[in-house]
C-alpha cells in the first residue's frame, strides 16, 4: 500500500471540492459574458470569492484569483516594485520559496534591484533585530518586504504581526500557501498588504490560487487584457477551480481544529519514532510555533536523493524540501540559512503529513526507515 507523505507538495482532493468542480464543468457560460448563462457563472464565482474571503479574514474585493501561488506571489512582488519606480530595494528573509527569490533575482537582473536578505536563526525564525536594522538603514528606498508566513521545508511560523509594525508605511507581502487551511490565518489582524494563498494545499484542485491585496491599492499587473479581477489580473476566470477552492476551503475551515489536532499529534508521534529507530536524527527548524504537518529530518551520512529512492522502493512518498526544486542538484537554501552544511542539507529529508494521513502511516515509515537509513550510509 502507497503511504504518502508529501502533503507540503500537494495534498489530494476533498471529495466535495472534486464534487464542486466536476459540478461547474459542466455549467456553459464565461463569467464575464452578460446573458443568463454568464451571469449564473459569475455568481458561482463571486459566493466563492465571499467564503475564501470569510476565511481569510479579508474583504471580497481583495481577493483577486490567479492560477498559481508563484504567479500571485510574483504579481505581488513585482507589481509593487514596478509600481514604486524610485525604490530600488526588495527585503526577503533568506528561507522564501523560490516563487518569490526568483523573481526578486530575476528584478535584481534585468531591473536594477537591490536585493537584501534578511537571516534567521537555526530554527528558521526570522531574526527580528537584524530586520529592525535593515529598514531602518534603507527605508526610504525599500519598494516592498516579503516574509512568509510559514515556511514550506522547515514549517516554522513567522513573526508577521511584528515584522509589520517594524515595517511601516512599506508594503509587507506574505506568501501564506502552507499556512491558509491548516491553522488560523487573519489578513486583517496580521496587518500586511498582500498575501498569497493557494488550493491544492488544503484539498482544492491544481491550478487555481489567489492573490489578497488590500483594498484600496493597486499595484501594476503582470497581464494585460480583458481587465478581469481589478483590472490587475486580466484573464478569463477559472470557475470550476475557483468554486472547487472554496468547498476545500470551507471544509478546512470547518475541520481545522480537528485536523490540526490530528495533524500535530501524528507530527509529534512520527518525531518520537524517527529518534527512537534512527538516534543520530536530527530534527531541523522544531520552533514553538511551527505548522502541526511538517517534521525536518537531517540523517546524518546519507545523501537524500538514496533515501528517497530507498523509500519510495518501500511505498513511501517523502521529499527533500521544495516540489518546486525537485530535481535541482543543489542543498536547500532554507538550510543553509539556518546554518547547517551542505553535506548536512543534503541528507535530510521532510516529511509532510494532510487530511488523508494516519496512525498506520506513521507506523509503516518507521517500521522501515532504520534499514532505509542504514542502507542509505553504504
Amino acid at each position: 500500500m502507497a503511504i504518502y507523505l508529501d502533503h507540503a507538495a500537494t495534498t489530494p482532493m476533498l471529495p466535495a471540492a472534486i464534487d464542486a468542480y466536476a459540478r461547474q464543468m459542466a455549467q456553459t457560460g464565461n463569467a464575464s459574458s452578460l446573458h443568463a448563462q454568464g451571469r449564473a457563472v459569475r455568481k458561482a464565482v463571486e459566493e466563492s470569492r465571499e467564503l475564501i474571503a470569510k476565511a481569510a479574514g479579508c474583504d471580497a474585493s481583495e481577493i483577486i484569483f490567479t492560477a498559481s501561488g508563484t504567479e500571485a506571489n510574483n504579481l505581488a512582488i513585482k507589481g509593487f516594485f514596478w509600481s514604486n519606480p524610485s525604490k530600488k530595494t526588495i527585503v526577503v528573509s533568506a528561507i522564501e520559496h523560490h516563487a518569490v527569490i526568483d523573481p526578486v533575482e530575476w528584478l535584481k537582473e534585468h531591473e536594477g534591484a537591490k536585493v537584501i536578505y534578511a537571516p534567521v536563526d537555526n530554527l528558521g525564525v526570522l531574526d527580528l533585530t537584524a530586520l529592525e536594522k535593515i529598514i531602518s538603514e534603507h527605508r526610504d528606498d525599500i519598494a516592498v518586504i516579503a516574509i512568509m508566513h510559514s515556511n514550506n521545508e522547515v514549517g516554522t511560523i513567522q513573526p508577521i504581526a511584528d515584522v509589520v509594525k517594524i515595517a511601516g508605511d512599506i508594503p509587507v507581502h506574505t506568501d501564506a500557501v502552507q499556512s491558509f487551511g491548516k491553522m488560523v490565518f487573519d489578513f486583517k489582524a496580521l496587518g500586511v498588504t498582500s498575501a498569497t494563498i493557494s488550493a491544492h494545499k488544503l484539498g482544492g484542485p491544481l491550478g487555481v490560487a489567489a492573490l489578497i491585496l488590500k483594498r484600496g491599492l493597486d499595484i501594476t499587473p503582470l497581464l494585460h487584457g480583458g481587465g478581469q479581477e481589478r483590472d490587475i489580473r486580466s484573464s478569463t476566470v477559472n470557475a470550476p477551480g475557483i468554486v472547487s477552492f472554496a468547498t476545500a476551503v470551507d471544509q478546512a475551515l470547518a475541520n481545522l481544529r480537528d485536523n490540526y489536532s490530528k495533524m500535530s499529534s501524528l507530527q509529534f508521534q512520527l518525531r518520537e519514532d524517527i529518534l527512537r529507530e534512527v538516534p543520530d536524527a536530527r530534527i531541523n527548524g522544531w520552533a514553538q510555533e511551527i505548522l502541526p504537518n511538517i517534521l525536518n529530518v537531517t540523517f546524518p551520512g546519507t545523501k537524500n536523493e538514496s533515501l528517497l529512492v530507498l523509500l519510495d522502493m518501500a511505498g513511501i512518498s517523502a521529499s527533500q524540501g521544495s516540489a518546486c526544486s525537485a530535481g535541482v542538484q543543489r542543498p536547500s537554501h532554507v538550510l543553509l540559512a539556518m546554518g547547517l552544511s551542505e553535506k548536512e542539507a543534503d541528507s535530510t529529508v521532510r516529511f509532510s503529513l494532510g487530511h488523508t494521513s494516519t496512525q498506520e502511516d506513521i507506523d509503516a515509515l518507521c517500521g522501515v526507515i532504520a534499514d532505509v537509513v542504514k542502507r542509505a550510509i553504504k
